[in-house]
């Protein structure tokens, strides 16, 4: 309850809004107003009957909702049974730590060491009431360096237990994908897990960190994350931790599950653990440079796939949009397999207009190979090196190097170049434009189940997306310098990740379907309002009215304002 507090200060009294809650069992001052002398306290008073006039406004809707959501869950409490509290530790224990760090995730992504004032301008006192002083980076890391990668691993079993229990999945159908981070670790500072690898965002030069995520088809909820080395291929990193992808599938769904792969993680040792295993079924993509037999199939073999987008198209008068499959059978990684060619015309038609872009800037190139080799530069007089260049643009192009044909010839005063376009090559590569190449063993599926459990990989590269978003989550840059700390905030990324999911899921239950992007950046607006009070001459906190979009989503969550004031709807 807020109340009046004053201060002598030479003599002169000064008067503030002091807000107390209990803080680890002791009364402590969480937040104060300054409001001035008692001249300044009379101006305050001499307003309008029941004016109210705000002297502090501090955000609160979203960090509200957060906390709403740890409820059922208790990251805190699941952190600190692994990592109990010392004996003589003072201050917010480890789970709370992540806790904060987690909340912060959810709403407005910032450095550690921004955490102290960003929450001095939240209403987390009225939320879930903290020393904020004491949420630095360097009591972060202090905390941290407690919990080690098998506390790490026993904390993210039993919260996704706890998700399970929360959100019952019974799905048959998993979706496993990997990804990087890039990192600013220094080249000499030790890190097993910050290694250089072949970066997904481009950034080649930075080291690396990797995550492979397992997310349920029906609920699109993570159930399984393993951090790892940055240089690791994708294939070796699902070799390692099939075992646990599998345990999780089946803990968490069906004992007859099927997972769903990108065509990085197929190899030949992968198929082989699952085809031995009972019960356990892949879909997965597969290059389409190993399969040209597949790729040049006739069109007209192609049938039009039941998928809602399909459904959308045809609605819309856009039949020849749709997305369209060819199925057959072949022997893979030892064994007959269900083998469908899907063809996609939009993305025909997007590839067709790059490649166009990309033939016109390699055709440039090539006029200037050809003057620099007539006019007898040097380096330019060698066909060997010649070709090697060609070769190497073509190769920096993602572009094969058939495409043209160039041809050498000794003249008088030295090498002579010519080239032309090679129209099968070309019209052969066009032909694999909107292609994708899907092997099973699920020989009972239709192509429509098949092709849908395919597509249904968008869950997981979402939550990818979500991870790298500049406000939510925002798992990247990871500006830690030791395992333990990068472990420690993948785990936090990961959890708020799972929560902003649940909090879709929640509001979906309810009717409204809104991403978590959207209901947070709307939530972030309502605000908690430290007040004067005219007439009764004190200081009163209440909440701002909410607007329409705010009122749903309250009412979703099951509360609502009334008169300032937060509210539990009746069920």
């Amino acid at each position: 309850m807020p109340h009046l507090h004053k201060k002598i200060k030479k003599g002169r009294p000064y008067y503030y809004v002091r807000e107390m809650a209990r803080i680890d069992g002791k009364p402590k001052v969480t937040n104060q107003v300054y409001l001035g002398s008692p001249e300044r306290i009379m101006s305050l008073a001499t307003g309008a009957e029941s004016a109210l006039e705000k002297i502090q406004v501090q955000e609160y809707g979203a960090l509200w909702l957060a906390n709403l959501i740890d409820h059922d869950v208790g990251i805190a409490q699941i952190v600190d049974e692994v990592v109990p509290k010392g004996k003589n530790e003072a201050g917010p224990s480890v789970g709370e730590y992540f806790l904060y760090a987690v909340f912060n995730r959810m709403v407005d992504a910032q450095s550690k060491r921004a955490l102290t004032d960003w929450y001095a301008k939240t209403a987390v006192q009225q939320v879930r009431p903290v020393d904020v002083n004491a949420l630095s980076s360097e009591k972060f890391w202090k905390k941290w360096d407690r919990v080690s990668q098998k506390q790490i691993e026993a904390i993210a079993k039993r919260f996704f237990e706890k998700l399970a229990q929360l959100e019952t999945s019974r799905s048959d159908c998993f979706l496993f994908d990997t990804t990087n981070y890039y990192t600013y670790l220094a080249a000499d500072t030790e890190s097993d897990l910050a290694q250089t690898g072949k970066s997904k965002e481009g950034r080649y030069w930075l080291r690396q960190v990797g995550l492979a995520l397992l997310v349920a088809r029906d609920t699109g909820l993570p159930f399984f994350y393993h951090e790892y080395e940055g240089n690791c291929h994708d294939s070796k990193v699902f070799q390692c931790v099939l075992e646990d992808v599998l345990d999780a599938m089946r803990k968490f769904g069906r004992q007859d599950v099927t997972v769903v792969l990108d065509k990085g993680m197929n190899s030949e040792d992968g198929m082989a653990v699952i085809d031995a295993m009972d019960g356990v079924h892949f879909v997965t993509s597969y290059s389409t440079y190993f399969a040209e037999e597949l790729i040049h199939v006739d069109r007209n073999k192609f049938v039009v796939v039941d998928t809602e987008k399909n459904r959308r198209l045809r609605k819309l008068g856009k039949e020849d949009d749709q997305l369209t499959a060819w199925r057959s059978t072949g022997e893979y990684w030892g064994r007959t397999r269900t083998v469908i060619v899907t063809y996609n015309p939009l993305t025909a038609s997007k590839q067709r207009y790059k490649f166009e872009k990309k033939m016109r800037t390699l055709q440039s190139a090539l006029y200037e190979i050809r003057s620099k080799v007539r006019s007898r530069a040097a380096q330019w007089r060698n066909e060997d090196t010649v070709r090697e260049r060609y070769e190497t643009i073509c190769r920096d192009m993602y572009l094969p190097d058939n495409l043209y044909d160039l041809n050498f010839a000794l003249k008088s005063g030295g090498l002579d170049m010519s080239f032309r376009k090679n129209y099968y090559r070309i019209e052969r590569h066009i032909d694999r434009f909107g292609k994708n190449v899907l092997i099973t063993d699920r020989m009972g599926w239709s192509t429509d189940e098949i092709v849908r459990a395919s597509l249904d990989r968008y869950m997981v590269e979402q939550n990818f997306r979500q991870t790298k978003d500049s406000d939510l989550v925002n798992m990247r840059p990871m500006r830690h310098w030791t395992d333990s700390k990068i472990r420690c905030h993948i785990l936090c990324c990961i959890v708020a990740l799972s929560y902003l999911r649940l909090l879709e899921l929640r509001l979906a239950k309810a009717g409204l379907k809104l991403s978590a992007a959207t209901t947070m950046q709307q939530m972030r607006a309502l605000h908690s309002c430290l007040c004067w009070n005219v007439v009764a001459r004190k200081a009163i906190r209440k909440l701002e009215e909410p607007s329409e979009a705010q009122a749903q989503i309250m009412k979703a969550m099951g509360y609502g304002v009334n008169s300032g004031v937060l509210q539990k709807l009746p069920h």
